[in-house]
Order: C-alpha cells, then structure tokens, then sequence
C-alpha cells in the first residue's frame, strides 16, 4: 500500500478547505480560485492532446473531498475518483454526486488494464512515501489506455511562497516535495513517454493577462505549482 507521510486525511474530512484557505489565506485569494486554474488547466491539456473532454472517461486519483472534481464533473464524459480515506470519500460523494467514487488500498487501482483515457492526480504525490512513488506511477501507466494521458500537478519546491504555505498547513507538515524533474524521471522510469511540463501560477490573479503570463512563462521554475503530462505508448 502506499504510504501517508504522517497524515491521516479523514481527520480533515470537514475542514480540509478551510484548512488550505487558512494556509494560503496571506496571498489574498479564495482557494477555489487555486483549484478552478488547475481544473481548467486540465480540460485544455485533454482537448489539446485528445479532443473533447465529453467524450473521455477520466480518474482523479486522490482525489480527497472532491475540491477539483467540482470544476470538473460537467467536462468529461465519465469522472471516477479514488481515495484510500472512507471517510474523505464519503464527503466527496455528497459534493458530487454525478461522480463515480470508490475507495481503494492505496496500491492497486480498482480499475481493469487500459480502462481511463486519462488519470491525473493533484498535489497528491507529496504525501506518499518516496519509496512508493515509481510503483504508484507504474499503476498510473497500466490503468492508461494506449496513447491516453497521466498527468501530475505538483507543488513547485523551487517557489518561495509555494514552501510558505506548506509550512503553513497542518497536513503538509511531513511533505517531501517533488521537483518537475523527479515527475519526469519517474514517468521515464514507467514506460511513459513524457509530452509537456510546465510551470503554473506565477500570481495569483484572475483574467487573461495573467493566464497568459503563465503560458510565456511556463519555462521558468519559478510558478507556485507545475504540471507533467505523460502519454502511454
């Protein structure tokens, strides 16, 4: 099973977002605002690289509370999310309940081979064990339907005001945060052909100006978070 760096989520099952919105709270921004970039993010990497989100059936996995899969429940044609806290999920299905949930073990996806035209997985990784990350990925690839997508968001460690918030949050404390490199080297080491990595919320403003900002800056290791797309070969 993987691991939990010392954090039980269920635990945070009724305050988990208040939880975040008290950590980020010196940025002055709502984090939904946070979550609705991702998602957005994440319907524009679909459609680039597989067409119509509608016509796509996808799997958060980790996915919590159902925090993103509340942007996302209209994209895609079929939504799945998996958790290994009963009592997150519990709380996830009454937010959306035009999703498809399930508790799993936290080692093998509840899932048949090349099943999911897509499977991402949000700020997640850092709360698993290092040693249990490849293995995690590995069953990412096998979940992936052949030329479908893995993609990972990650908090950028590099970003000062990313390590700040982290520091902030009581179920960040025992994080070990990831670098976009370490993502691809562990997408490589799965078989999976790395496509995209970019850099993401550079400020933590609306509109298109600063949406655009993160597409000329999305080189630069300096975004709160970034992203890693992979496509199964």
């Amino acid at each position: 099973m993987s691991k939990l760096i010392g954090t039980d989520f269920g635990n945070y099952k009724d305050r988990y977002k208040e939880e975040v919105q008290r950590a980020v709270s010196f940025v002055g921004q709502n984090v939904d605002f946070f979550t609705e970039v991702k998602a957005r993010c994440l319907g524009r990497i679909c459609k680039r690289y597989l067409g119509p989100p509608s016509c796509l059936h996808a799997l958060d996995v980790g996915c919590g509370v159902g925090l993103t899969d509340c942007f996302l429940a209209g994209i895609f044609g079929e939504l799945h999310g998996v958790d290994i806290n009963e009592g997150v999920i519990e709380k996830a299905v009454l937010t959306n309940p035009s999703v498809y949930y399930q508790v799993y073990d936290g080692k093998r996806l509840p899932f048949a081979d090349r099943s999911m035209d897509v499977i991402f997985t949000i700020c997640v990784m850092h709360h698993i064990a290092p040693a249990d990350w490849l293995e995690m990925v590995h069953e990412f690839r096998r979940v992936t339907r052949k030329d479908g997508l893995v993609i990972v968001f990650e908090h950028n460690p590099f970003n000062p005001l990313t390590r700040r918030v982290v520091s902030n949050c009581e179920f960040d404390a025992d994080a070990v945060l990831l670098k976009q490199s370490a993502v691809k080297r562990l997408m490589q080491d799965s078989g999976i052909q790395v496509i995209e990595g970019s850099y993401i919320l550079f400020l933590p403003f609306r509109g298109t100006i600063f949406s655009g900002l993160d597409q000329i800056l999305k080189w630069l290791p300096l975004g709160a978070q970034y992203y890693v797309v992979g496509r199964k070969t």
